[in-house]
């Protein structure tokens, strides 16, 4: 059986199945804001997000995270850093892609156990 989150017409905020959440992609509140504002809105989303499945970020066992310019890595890094729990970062991967919003620094796609 598949749990869907916040179901639309053309994706779900995240879809759970076999004790996994799937998270759909979180992008920032604040188009054009900072990397560092921009960042810590799209984690606080996550956080919002796992709860309402049953998760956390010490749970997340993937995180994939795009920004629309590979100079904001540092930035977005001490972000994830002051976030990430010690001893409980996921794996990672961070890419330099071309957001949906030309307003958008950063969109982040996480997996997670569920309970």
């Amino acid at each position: 059986m598949i749990q869907r989150i916040d179901a639309g017409p053309r994706m779900s905020e995240a879809s759970i199945h076999n004790g996994i959440v799937y998270c759909a992609g979180q992008v920032p509140e604040t188009p054009g804001a900072d990397i560092g504002i921009q960042t810590r809105e799209v984690l606080e989303a996550i956080d919002t997000l796992l709860a309402q499945a049953g998760s956390d970020k010490t749970r997340i066992l993937q995180a994939q995270i795009y920004l629309a310019d590979i100079g904001d890595f540092a930035g977005m890094n001490a972000e994830w850093d002051r976030w990430v729990v010690a001893g409980q970062a996921p794996s990672r991967a961070t890419v330099e892609a071309r957001l949906a919003d030309p307003g958008w620094r950063i969109e982040i796609v996480v997996s997670a156990v569920v309970g």
